[in-house]
């Protein structure tokens, strides 16, 4: 009961957050590799198939949904921010 109540205080639970988020994008990328990127083959039948030329696949791999909604988006993190100081015609 002692070490629970040495970790589980109030101020340890944004850290708590933290390393689970991490641990959660990191473990969602490691399922989306190993389910869909064309180059890992965990069977051992696909394994034996040797080199493909999967070119329009390993595209539909590397053009997902995030890449295709950012493709159009100003590389900005906070714009507002960014247009408040840049922007001279404010007043």
């Amino acid at each position: 009961m002692a070490t629970a109540n040495r970790w589980l205080r109030p101020e340890v639970y944004p850290l708590f957050a933290a390393v689970g988020v991490a641990v959660g994008i990191c473990g969602m990328q490691l399922f989306r590799n190993i389910a869909i990127n064309p180059e890992v083959r965990v069977m051992k039948d696909k394994r034996a198939a040797g080199v493909l030329d999967n070119h329009s696949e390993g595209e539909k791999y590397a053009d997902h949904f995030v890449r295709r909604y950012l493709r159009n988006k100003a590389p900005e993190i906070m714009p507002s921010i960014n247009h408040f100081f840049a922007d001279p015609k404010r007043d």
